[in-house]
């Protein structure tokens, strides 16, 4: 899920822990410049927050859809 809600090319085709940790701070206000420095804690809990409430939704659609 979080590969189709940020896109992004990745330098390699290798998708490290890193890689999902910027996916992540993106869906909190991250911009991934190079010249920025690592996303903070609050960046990171605003896209985990971000995150889950997409996840819920997606599961509570996905049972509207089943019936």
């Amino acid at each position: 899920m979080l590969d189709r809600l940020v896109n992004d090319k990745p330098k390699g085709s290798q998708k490290t822990l890193s890689h999902y940790l910027i996916k992540i701070a993106r869906l909190g206000g991250y911009l991934a410049r190079a010249s920025d420095p690592p996303p903070g804690n609050t960046v990171m809990w605003r896209g985990l927050s971000r995150l889950t409430d997409i996840a819920l939704g997606a599961m509570v659609g996905a049972e509207f859809v089943d019936n």
